[in-house]
């Protein structure tokens, strides 16, 4: 059964840092398609594929089937993704060891703190660039204290849409980060509400972002999806999907900010 959402999306102007008072209408599309495919069938030019895999893995597919999987740890639901982007707070976010056949691989992070990782690549109909953020580290490849720069936003840009993936944010964001990552019209979120950020601070920085499609991930701990929802309802929609996988385009999305949940979450 395919689904649909009808929506009213808003553009802030960039700049160094953004302007929220100032914005253009746009619309967006959300259509929620069988979970066993990781490969959609017939995008159109405005279309984007999104599959939730595990954890905080989902793979993004263009218009023109160029695959992403986010924090890759080695699999991405049984395909080789064009692009895999990676962080490392810890080992479910990343491996040494990625298959040689994806063309491009992105770590979030750089080789020392004074070297951040800087990526802006694009790939067929796929742009995909990083915005770094701080992390405290939680045994992952350096382990204690913290780390400048240890995590990446990843921001994809493809069939007119801006989708960004938070990693492992330990922290809000500053004026400076909003203006980097500019519009997002979709965000993959960590809700555990501790691994990470508290649910409160979670839910200001989702607020700052002015996204209205809002896709939970890093919920493996118990409760901590629903607590994460609880909290959500307050302010957002909620809506739980049959399905783990998605058609997006800038044609249509909620009128407010809306939660999807995903079977597996």
């Amino acid at each position: 059964m395919i689904v649909r959402f009808l929506v009213a999306l808003f553009f802030p102007v960039l700049a160094v840092a953004p302007a929220f008072a100032q914005m253009k209408p746009s619309e967006c599309l959300a259509v929620a398609m069988n979970g066993a495919r990781l490969q959609f069938a017939a995008l159109q030019p405005d279309e984007v594929g999104i599959t939730y895999v595990d954890h905080s893995t989902f793979v993004i597919e263009s218009p023109g089937g160029v695959r992403a999987a986010t924090d890759f740890n080695g699999s991405a639901g049984g395909i080789v993704p064009d692009v895999v982007t990676m962080n490392h707070a810890h080992g479910s976010h990343y491996t040494d060891f990625p298959d040689p056949a994806i063309k491009h691989v992105l770590r979030g992070w750089g080789e020392a703190p004074d070297k951040p990782a800087d990526h802006d690549v694009t790939v067929g109909d796929m742009r995909i660039r990083n915005v770094t953020t701080d992390i405290r580290n939680l045994g992952g490849r350096n382990p204690g204290g913290r780390e400048a720069n240890g995590n990446s936003i990843f921001v994809f840009e493809a069939g007119g849409l801006c989708i960004g993936h938070l990693g492992h944010l330990h922290h809000e964001l500053t004026p400076a980060h909003k203006g980097w990552i500019g519009r997002l019209d979709v965000v993959m979120v960590p809700v555990d509400g501790g691994m990470t950020l508290p649910v409160e601070n979670m839910m200001a920085v989702l607020k700052d972002l002015n996204v209205r499609v809002i896709l939970p991930m890093h919920a493996r701990f118990a409760g901590s999806l629903e607590r994460f929802l609880a909290v959500a309802r307050k302010e957002f929609a909620v809506v739980r999907l049959k399905e783990n996988a998605m058609v997006a385009s800038v044609a249509m999305l909620p009128d407010r900010p809306t939660v999807y949940v995903m079977p597996g979450m």
